[in-house]
């Protein structure tokens, strides 16, 4: 099998680097040589490298995440999330390969009260829930095969992240404030690419399967019970951290300019019923990161 993998710069691509290597050969583009601002040259990339290379699957975990700033930036993140997509797919449908793709619980309004099913009517309320969404309806309309994984509050040990980012202002301050009114699973980017691969290796050998699924861990909390928790096992773990206070504060507290869903749980019995993945509960990668930072911190 040979697999393109675009946007491996990121956090989930950088972990799909290691998780499709056992499966086949990897062409790696990064967004260097693989801009989704220039649509013509993307096609031609991808055209040129599934054509001429023999590729099977095209992964593409290349994004526009800027969640507020995609407010003022709508033509950039709907070329990036969007557009861009669309073309992948067409050339995807055009030369019979497999396309993997990743959205978000942002596709939601974020007002039912019970965990989001994949048939669930999308309402996004902000411009990048909106683009993303947009992304999941031309590659879906392409009729190329396709793996549409949506997932939510994806976190690693690399680039900017919530994770990261807490772990940084608790160093520098003796007390933080983060949200508690608003609920989902936190995703290690190492879970997605692990069971993505799981899933490519099983829909190549199935014809015909296709389709969108929802990817996140069991369980529930809030930001803040995830800052919470972390926080924990840094400082039980060594990590020196300064803040000794984390306050629990409702989002109307914290403005931003993108509006936030207030539940971003998903259901992801789909993806267990299809490929027979038993899905972890959040906590647990997120020890096996903290475990892996303070290690590195030693060294």
């Amino acid at each position: 099998m040979k697999l393109l993998l675009l946007g491996a710069d990121g956090q989930v691509g950088w972990e799909l680097r290691q998780s499709l290597a056992p499966l086949g050969e990897v062409i790696v583009a990064d967004r260097v040589c693989a801009d989704f601002e220039q649509l013509d040259a993307l096609r031609e990339l991808v055209r040129e490298l599934v054509r001429a290379s023999g590729v099977d699957v095209v992964v593409n975990a290349a994004a526009y995440t800027a969640v507020d700033r995609a407010e003022s930036e709508s033509d950039l993140a709907t070329r990036i999330n969007s557009d861009a997509p669309g073309v992948i797919a067409e050339e995807c449908e055009r030369l019979g390969a497999l396309l993997v793709h990743y959205s978000t619980d942002y596709v939601f309004d974020g007002e039912k009260d019970s965990p989001y099913v994949e048939t669930d009517a999308p309402n996004p309320r902000s411009v990048y829930g909106s683009t993303k969404l947009l992304g999941e309806q031309v590659i879906q309309a392409s009729g190329c095969r396709h793996l549409i994984f949506r997932t939510s509050w994806v976190y690693s040990d690399r680039r900017s992240n919530f994770v990261r980012t807490i772990l940084r202002l608790a160093k520098e301050r003796e007390s933080l404030s983060v949200v508690s009114d608003q609920i989902g699973a936190p995703t290690s980017a190492a879970m997605i690419a692990d069971v993505t691969a799981r899933c490519i290796e099983q829909a190549v050998n199935a014809d015909g399967l296709s389709g969108l699924f929802h990817l996140t861990p069991t369980g529930e909390t809030s930001w803040h019970g995830f800052a919470s928790y972390f926080l924990d096992l840094a400082r039980n773990g060594g990590m020196e951290l300064k803040a000794d206070e984390i306050r629990a504060i409702r989002t109307d507290e914290f403005p931003c300019d993108a509006t936030r869903p207030m539940n971003s749980r998903l259901c992801c019995d789909r993806i267990r019923d299809v490929f027979g993945i038993e899905l972890p509960e959040w906590r647990f990668h997120v020890r096996e990161l903290i475990a892996r930072m303070l290690e590195q911190e030693k060294v």
